[in-house]
């Protein structure tokens, strides 16, 4: 990754990381989705529900990223193949996901602990621009009030702000983890990768 996308991305997360618009949400709707995915605490029900681990093992962190590393972390990433509709994996990993109900997200954040065990702490969801645009939709989705984050890589720059994805939109939900940053951050102050290494 470039010094020049580093700085670019750094920035405009940073600026993101204090903007009201992540701190708005229903709390109401919040509630449901956390009561409708709590079963979720158990990884082994996500696991016979059909969730993944993501392939690369790591458990995305802000420090791992080139960011501030104040920002905390994301957490390790379960995929559900079905919601997501993976279509390609090169050379993006491309899909025909338009799922944007959170009471069955497409992704769970799990924190690793020190015993080796996995924390639910939020839940994300993901759909791709084609397939969205494709279904007749002109605006971004939206969730909590505030429309879901564009995701898509810049060929300008050596980085890849999509991580491997094609162009897509996603939106992350603290239902568990309380976040400082907002409900509906991508990154969570709270949350840590410490214990990634002890993680099953």
């Amino acid at each position: 990754m470039s010094r020049s996308f580093k700085m670019l991305i750094m920035a405009s997360v940073c600026a993101a990381f204090v903007s009201p618009v992540w701190a708005q949400s229903d709390p109401a709707e919040i509630a449901a989705v956390a009561a409708a995915t709590e079963k979720y605490k158990d990884v082994k029900v996500a696991l016979a529900d059909g969730f993944v681990p993501d392939p690369s093992g790591l458990c995305i962190s802000a420090a791992g990223e080139d960011l501030p590393a104040e920002m905390g972390a994301m957490g390790i990433h379960y995929l559900n193949m079905a919601n997501l509709k993976i279509t390609a994996g090169d050379p993006r990993i491309d899909g025909m996901s338009t799922h944007t109900d959170f009471m069955k997200p497409a992704i769970l954040l799990y924190e690793p602990q020190e015993d080796g065990s996995l924390e639910l702490i939020g839940v994300e969801n993901l759909v791709f621009q084609k397939a969205w645009a494709d279904a007749g939709n002109t605006q971004p989705p939206s969730f909590g009030g505030s429309p879901w984050d564009t995701m898509a890589d810049d060929p300008a720059t050596e980085g890849d702000k999509a991580h491997g994805f094609a162009p897509h939109y996603d939106r992350h939900v603290w239902t568990v983890r309380s976040n400082p940053a907002g409900v509906l951050a991508p990154f969570n102050p709270d949350a840590t990768c410490a214990n990634q290494k002890m993680a099953n």
